[in-house]
């Protein structure tokens, strides 16, 4: 029980369960359903009460690039994992110019249990007028899949 501790003391403070434990996933926007007559309908009884049949998670779930140089492009990878039980696609909406944000991947479909590599892209540039020496840059790049689009927070710090 979540009540009381490893000793049977009452808690002091409350458990925080991680989000892998709980049944929802951090910066998803679900698509509203539409019944696809071609994949039709899940008529066994132990997978018709699951709703994740079929969705992806984000390794990691955001990424922070830290402080960069003006004029200097950095790039990080981030796996795309499809956990669900049936082959999937995606497509990613590549971020605005303005960003500096680019997005290279490979697109097709997804079998269960494999995996995609996103090659996070990003050329430090200054848009605002700023004289502080430093911008903050944030943008959550959206990944739009079958079921639900993803948010892939991404930070970065520009120096210039």
């Amino acid at each position: 029980s979540l009540m009381v501790d490893v000793t049977g003391q009452a808690r002091k403070e409350k458990v925080i369960l991680p989000s892998s434990l709980q049944w929802t996933k951090p910066n998803t926007i679900p698509n509203q359903k539409i019944e696809d007559p071609v994949a039709g309908k899940i008529s066994t009884s132990s997978l018709a009460t699951r709703q994740d049949l079929s969705s992806f998670y984000l390794i990691p779930p955001r990424v922070t690039f830290g402080v960069l140089k003006e004029g200097c492009t950095y790039a990080t990878t981030v796996i795309i994992k499809n956990v669900g039980v049936n082959f999937m696609r995606f497509r990613v909406k590549q971020p605005p110019p303005h960003t500096g944000l680019t997005v290279m991947y490979t697109p097709g479909p997804v079998a269960a249990g494999l995996q995609v590599e996103l090659e996070i892209e990003i050329f430090a540039m200054v848009t605002g007028g700023k004289d502080t020496g430093l911008e903050e840059i944030s943008h959550d790049i959206e990944i739009l899949t079958e079921t639900e689009t993803l948010l892939l927070p991404v930070k970065a710090n520009i120096l210039f």
